[in-house]
């Protein structure tokens, strides 16, 4: 019975989630993620990754893996960076590798920038992830497909306030399986903003929202509150459709920051098991033209 409710339990998430970008509850931090106009925002070297368990306890459960980087050129007119992303889910894994390009332009008090980004996706999955009552199911068999895929998004941000709006993957997938072709992508838009309050010195007061939205789907929000202390410390809340509830607990070390989510779900969620994100970055002045003064998150 146990293996039997991994298979409709896999089968299920799947088919809803298929179409949907890896959750993140650390977009923030690592925005590139979901927008390549950010690359080079920060006028630094970037680099950061992060490790993502959903629904901890659960065999099979999501696992997402990712890391990005990013560096300012040409007097931080300019930006480039990397995208690598593992995400895990029974026993179908996707991997995602991808550049982007970033060209700003700087305003009387902000700075708009616009973003490309190109990779590619390989669409696979391993029956030996999982365990199955019957190894000669032919539901479960492996297989390898790798696509192309283009984004772009667009930026507007200065000291008080983020404003970004973005299509990472535009192109729709399809892989063959099993003579069928099965739609395993469609494109997710993201629309993200936040805004600084300084209570004083040395109390900030960041809220901010994500709304992402598919296809044939509900849009999702995510509604987050952080207070940053003294520029080093962030505490913060936040919830997901109001089906999930986190909290963020972050520190930046000089040029080092961490960054760790703990997760619950609401009384809406099926599923009753925890998840934990956790995230290691550093943000360096390499160049001449760098900004010397703040790493620059």
């Amino acid at each position: 019975m146990r293996y039997l409710l991994l298979s409709v339990f896999s089968l299920v998430v799947s088919v809803a989630t298929a179409q949907q970008d890896p959750l993140y509850s650390q977009y923030f931090n690592n925005p590139m993620l979901i927008n390549p106009a950010f690359a080079g925002s920060n006028d630094r070297l970037y680099a950061g990754v992060a490790y993502r368990s959903q629904w901890a306890g659960v065999e099979g459960g999501p696992v997402t893996f990712n890391f990005n980087s990013h560096l300012a050129l040409v007097d931080n007119k300019l930006g480039v960076g990397v995208i690598a992303v593992q995400d895990q889910l029974g026993d179908i894994k996707n991997t995602q590798l991808g550049g982007t390009f970033a060209y700003k332009i700087k305003l009387t008090n902000s700075t708009f920038s616009f973003g490309m980004q190109a990779g590619v996706t390989r669409y696979a999955t391993d029956p030996n992830a999982v365990k199955l009552l019957n190894p000669n199911d032919p539901a479960f068999y492996q297989f390898t497909e790798t696509k192309f895929n283009t984004g772009v998004g667009v930026l507007l941000q200065n000291e008080r306030y983020t404003l970004s709006l973005s299509v990472p993957r535009m192109l729709a997938s399809n892989v063959s399986q099993g003579g069928q072709s099965i739609q395993v992508y469609s494109q997710n838009f993201y629309l993200f903003g936040a805004y600084t309050f300084y209570v004083n010195e040395r109390i900030q007061f960041r809220p901010s929202t994500l709304l992402r939205a598919t296809a044939g789907t509900p849009i999702s929000a995510d509604v987050n509150a952080n207070f940053i202390f003294n520029k080093v410390y962030t505490a913060g809340l936040f919830t997901r459709k109001l089906n999930s509830y986190g909290l963020l607990l972050q520190m930046v070390m000089k040029n080092y920051r961490f960054g760790y989510v703990f997760e619950l779900p609401g009384k809406g969620s099926a599923l009753n098991f925890t998840t934990h994100e956790i995230s290691l970055a550093v943000s360096l002045d390499v160049l001449k033209f760098h900004n010397h003064s703040t790493p620059g998150y």
